[in-house]
């Protein structure tokens, strides 16, 4: 099941979703947590008006979600996220939220470990949706805008990578339908696979691309040209 066909009934049986709001501009915030704070199934924990104060705030409060602005004084998004992956044990899904989708900052925060990105001008469904999305499922946030990036960012004829050669012919598909934008059930009804298998396979293309989540190995895999059939 997604987010978007999660019924009512459905997120009343979970604790709500809690966010981290880190942006300089105090208007921002306080839009973001006004839409936020209106859905029964989404709590704001706490917000930041800096990247070091982002940190400081996640490791204190333990949300489930931080929606990150890349550009901030001092530590910037990039920064701040690379910093709360690295020292929480059970990191937060970080959500970068940007002015434009083109960003080489986006890309950077994406590489970085970012679980995907919002634009500021997206309406409030879209916010509130892509919150539910990251924090509950096991597909890509907005995968056309992230290929499109990384196709954008990728580097011309790379080397191929080890973990390329290491990947059995199964899970190169796997991560090729996960680009897609496909949740692990999809993938097992296109493979005709058992949801199970499919979560094996994942796990291990994860491990061999060493990638922290499905939006990083998708990045690397553009870098390394294994989207083009390198």
């Amino acid at each position: 099941m997604t987010a978007s066909q999660e019924t009512e009934a459905d997120r009343g049986t979970r604790p709500p979703v809690r966010i981290v709001l880190a942006d300089d501009e105090r208007m921002v915030r306080t839009a973001l947590r006004a839409i936020l704070s209106a859905e029964p199934d989404l709590e704001v924990a706490g917000e930041a008006a800096t990247g070091a104060e982002a940190v400081s705030v996640v490791r204190e409060t333990l949300p489930d979600v931080v929606l990150m602005d890349v550009r901030m004084p001092g530590t910037d998004g990039i920064r701040a996220t690379e910093q709360i992956l690295a020292t929480l044990a059970d990191p937060p899904r970080v959500v970068v939220v940007t002015t434009f989708e083109n960003d080489a900052y986006v890309y950077d925060a994406l590489r970085a470990g970012a679980a995907g990105f919002l634009l500021k001008r997206a309406d409030a469904d879209t916010l509130v949706r892509a919150v539910r999305l990251v924090a509950h499922s096991d597909t890509l946030l907005f995968p056309s805008a992230v290929r499109a990036l990384a196709a954008e960012h990728a580097r011309a004829n790379p080397a191929p990578p080890a973990w390329a050669a290491r990947l059995t012919g199964r899970e190169a598909e796997v991560l090729r339908l996960m680009a897609t934008g496909l949740t692990n059930a999809e993938i097992a009804g296109r493979m005709r696979v058992g949801p199970a298998t499919v979560k094996t396979h994942v796990a291990s293309v994860l491990a061999k691309t060493g990638s922290r989540d499905r939006t990083q190995a998708v990045i690397r895999a553009y870098e390394a040209g294994f989207m083009n059939g390198r």
